[in-house]
């Protein structure tokens, strides 16, 4: 039995992109589709008997007709084919008030072939042409629904939280028990475990999560943890080396297909393949593991870093781009230069050195000369960044701390000036 597992396709992300004349369609859509249409590619090819994914079908709650449209024939490919696609709940997924629909409830509403939802905590049984497999469904939790128990009246955020990550716990825990040993078993959660790296999705993470304990999901009854929501693969717990039992389930994040903004610029992007063995005594179904990487869109930093002694700066920001793969890709490009070094560079021979990109997200100049001011010396001459870099420091922010606050002003002025 092999299965497919990925998750945070995120339809409707469109940053960083342009319209194509030839279709209306952002041209970020149409990476997002053509990385769907890859592994739907592969699952075709390479006899998959199950797509899973982790979570987070479309960017938000109320997908456009658009989005809907180019989703389901996706899943209606897969489906024709005979390969059955689950489709886990994420938070990106569900409703803004109770009694709502999710984005994905569509699909069991109309009850699409082979085409199945995890919409609660709970135990389905999923045939597949390599026999049925057992999937523990843990979708991301209505904050919501928990505030509206009367039990819950009066409790602060944190110990919301607190009370969401219990119940999650037992709930798993008492699922898991509940499972046939006869067939095989997966789980597929959208939640955040503890000990993952979430570095690369600050920007989609929406309030404070719940953090489950990695103990939490490796329940002895189960082969394989899927897991989605956080878009940098990782595995949080390998297979077991000779196939032993014992040892729990693998645990392993897919990551995203897709990168959202730079935040992910050094993250591989793809799925995981996992195949077991319904032959075998549980716990020691799974036979093998591997992620797969896909021809993801490319997010490019070019850095240069101008020396003070430099008499042709415009020639050694280009040697700087040149240096760098930015054919293709979505770039920013951050100089650091004086004042005076930068009057002589000017935006449009940088932009003629970058035309081979994707699309230019920004370019920042940091002046040396000007950084060196106080910040209280004459403020409406620095560039936004620049002012900004002084602010932190005159407040005594850490490095570390600074490097973030840059990036998400980075990218938010690089949001402003696409709009315009």
């Amino acid at each position: 039995m092999r299965i497919l597992h990925f998750s945070d396709l995120h339809i409707g992300v469109e940053n960083y992109g342009r319209t194509d004349p030839s279709t209306g369609l952002s041209t970020r859509l149409t990476d997002f589709l053509e990385a769907l249409d890859e592994l739907a590619e592969y699952a075709l090819a390479n006899s998959v008997d199950l797509v899973l994914l982790a979570g987070d079908a479309y960017k938000g709650r109320d997908p456009s007709q658009t989005h809907q449209r180019e989703f389901a024939r996706r899943l209606r490919r897969l489906s024709a084919a005979g390969i059955p696609t689950f489709l886990l709940v994420g938070n990106h997924d569900l409703p803004a008030a109770s009694g709502r629909a999710h984005a994905v409830e569509i699909f069991s509403t109309l009850d699409v072939p082979n085409v199945h939802v995890g919409a609660t905590l709970n135990n389905q049984t999923v045939p597949t042409p390599a026999g049925p497999l057992q999937i523990l469904s843990v979708p991301w939790p209505s904050r919501g629904a928990m505030l509206a128990r009367d039990e819950s009246r009066g409790l602060g955020i944190e110990q919301i939280r607190q009370e969401i990550e219990r119940r999650m716990t037992a709930a798993i825990a008492g699922r898991a028990q509940a499972l046939d040993p006869d067939i095989p078993a997966i789980m597929a959660g959208h939640v955040t475990v503890n000990g993952a790296t979430v570095g690369s999705e600050r920007s989609m993470m929406l309030g404070n999560d719940h953090v489950l304990n990695v103990s939490a999901v490796q329940q002895p009854q189960l082969e394989y943890v899927a897991l989605g929501h956080i878009h940098k693969h990782q595995v949080l717990r390998p297979p077991a080396p000779d196939g032993s039992a014992g040892g729990g389930p693998a645990v392993a994040y897919s990551g995203s297909l897709q990168g959202v903004d730079f935040s992910e610029e050094a993250d591989e992007k793809g799925f995981c393949i996992i195949d077991i063995d319904p032959a075998a005594p549980q716990g020691r179904r799974l036979t093998d593991f591997r992620f797969e990487r896909i021809a993801a869109r490319p997010f490019v930093t070019v850095d240069a870093n101008v020396p003070e002694n430099e008499g042709n700066p415009t020639e050694f920001v280009v040697r700087a781009i040149e240096r760098r793969p930015v054919a293709g890709a979505i770039v920013r490009l951050r100089l650091r230069l004086s004042g005076e070094q930068s009057g002589r560079v000017r935006d449009v021979d940088l932009r003629a050195a970058l035309s081979p990109a994707h699309y230019v997200a920004s370019i920042a100049r940091d002046l040396t000369d000007e950084t060196r001011r106080r910040l209280d010396a004459e403020p409406t001459d620095l560039q936004p960044l620049t002012a900004l870099r002084m602010y932190l420091e005159n407040q005594g922010i850490s490095a570390e701390r600074q490097r973030i606050l840059l990036e998400r002003a980075e990218e938010l002025l690089a949001s402003v000036e696409a709009s315009e």
